[in-house]
C-alpha cells in the first residue's frame, strides 16, 4: 500500500467519522459487550454501534482484504504487543482507523477486533473475489503451470485466493499472480473427501507437527482454538475464535454414558481439542509446543491436582 493510498484511506475514515457524529447519539443505557468482538475503543467505535455504545467518534468501516500471506492481529498497535488472532490471505477486514503503520478494525469472518500492519491490506475493489481456499497444509504459487517452475509465494492452510479455470495441463489453476496446484485448494463452499470420509479430523491430522503459535490460525502455526476454528471452517462450519466462545457455540453435549468418537470436541479450562478416535485427542498445545496427537488420559493427567474438573464439556457436531 502506497503513501497516497494510505492517506486516502485515512481521509475516507475521517469523513465517515464526521458523518457519524452528525447523525448519531446514544439514547438509554449502554449495552454489555465483549471487547474481543465489539469494535469500540476509548475514542472511536464502529458506526453500527451508534445508539448502543457511547464513543466520541464513530466511523464507517472500509472494506479491505488481506493481500499478505498472513498477518497477526494484536491488542495494540506495535509488534511488541500481544497477538490475539491472525488474518489470512484473501480474508476480509473492516478498517475503522489507521494509526501510523497499523490498521484498526475487525475481521469479517468472526468479528474479532484488533490491529494489524496496514500494508497487509488492500481495498476490496482492487482485489478479486476469492473463489478457492488452501486445503493442504500449505500451497505454493508457481510462476508457470509446472512443478519445476519458480515459486512466487507460499500460502498457508486456510488462505483464500481467486482462481480461474484449470490450465491446459489440467493440474493447475491460474491465480492473479501465478498458478496453484489443484490438489492444494478447494472451491469455497465445497467439502473435500479423504478416502471416502469428510471430516474436520482429516484436516487436523494434516496439521500434526505444526508449531504452536499464540494467536495463530493457519497451517504455519496455531493455538488450540485456532486449530478448531480452522479445521471446522474448512468443512463449512463457521465458529467463533476463542475456546470459551466455541464452548457456547459448537455442537451439542454428549451424554455421560456415551463413548467418545472421531470428531468430538473436548473443552478444558482455557483449552480445546478434537478427538481422533475414542481414546486420542489432537490439539495445539504449549506442553509439546506443536499440534500433537496423544491419549486423552495423558493430557488430563497433566492438569494440576487442584483442577477438580479438567473436562468442562464434551461436544458432538451435528
Amino acid at each position: 500500500m502506497g503513501y497516497v493510498e494510505q492517506m486516502n484511506i485515512v481521509g475516507d475514515i475521517e469523513a465517515g467519522s464526521q458523518a457519524a457524529r452528525a447523525k448519531f447519539s446514544l439514547h438509554g443505557p449502554e449495552e454489555d459487550f465483549d471487547p474481543r468482538t465489539t469494535a469500540h475503543r476509548g475514542d472511536l467505535a464502529d458506526i453500527a454501534l451508534a445508539g448502543k455504545l457511547f464513543a466520541p467518534h464513530y466511523a464507517e468501516a472500509l472494506p479491505m482484504r488481506c493481500a499478505a500471506p498472513k498477518a497477526m492481529i494484536r491488542k495494540q498497535s506495535g509488534k511488541d504487543h500481544e497477538a490475539v488472532s491472525e488474518l489470512l490471505h484473501g480474508e476480509d477486514f473492516h478498517l475503522l482507523d489507521v494509526v501510523g503503520d497499523w490498521a484498526w478494525g475487525f475481521c469479517d469472518h468472526d468479528g474479532y477486533v484488533g490491529y494489524l500492519p496496514v500494508h497487509a491490506l488492500q481495498h476490496q475493489r482492487k482485489t478479486a473475489q476469492p473463489t478457492h481456499l488452501v486445503s493442504a497444509r500449505a500451497a505454493l504459487i508457481f510462476l508457470a503451470p509446472d512443478v519445476k517452475a519458480g515459486v512466487i509465494k507460499r500460502l498457508p492452510m486456510g488462505a483464500k485466493l481467486a482462481c480461474s479455470e484449470p490450465s491446459e495441463c489440467g493440474n493447475f489453476l491460474k491465480t492473479g499472480k501465478g498458478y496453484v496446484h489443484v490438489r492444494h485448494v478447494q472451491k469455497i463452499g465445497t467439502k473435500p473427501v479423504f478416502d471416502g470420509t469428510n471430516s474436520a479430523v482429516d484436516f487436523a491430522e494434516q496439521l500434526i507437527g505444526a508449531p504452536y503459535l499464540w494467536g495463530g490460525r493457519s497451517g504455519d502455526g496455531l493455538d488450540c482454538s485456532g486449530l478448531i476454528q480452522m479445521v471446522l471452517g474448512l468443512t463449512g462450519q463457521s465458529v467463533p475464535r476463542d475456546a470459551d466462545q466455541q464452548l457456547k457455540a459448537v455442537g451439542s453435549d454428549i451424554a455421560d454414558d456415551d463413548d467418545l468418537r472421531r470428531g468430538d470436541i473436548i473443552f478444558f479450562p482455557d483449552h480445546v481439542g478434537i478427538m481422533a478416535n475414542d481414546k486420542q485427542i489432537i490439539h495445539a498445545n504449549i506442553h509439546w509446543m506443536q499440534v500433537a496427537i496423544e491419549p486423552l488420559s495423558d493430557m488430563i493427567d497433566r492438569f494440576d491436582a487442584d483442577v477438580e474438573e479438567p473436562v468442562l464439556a464434551r461436544k458432538r457436531l451435528g
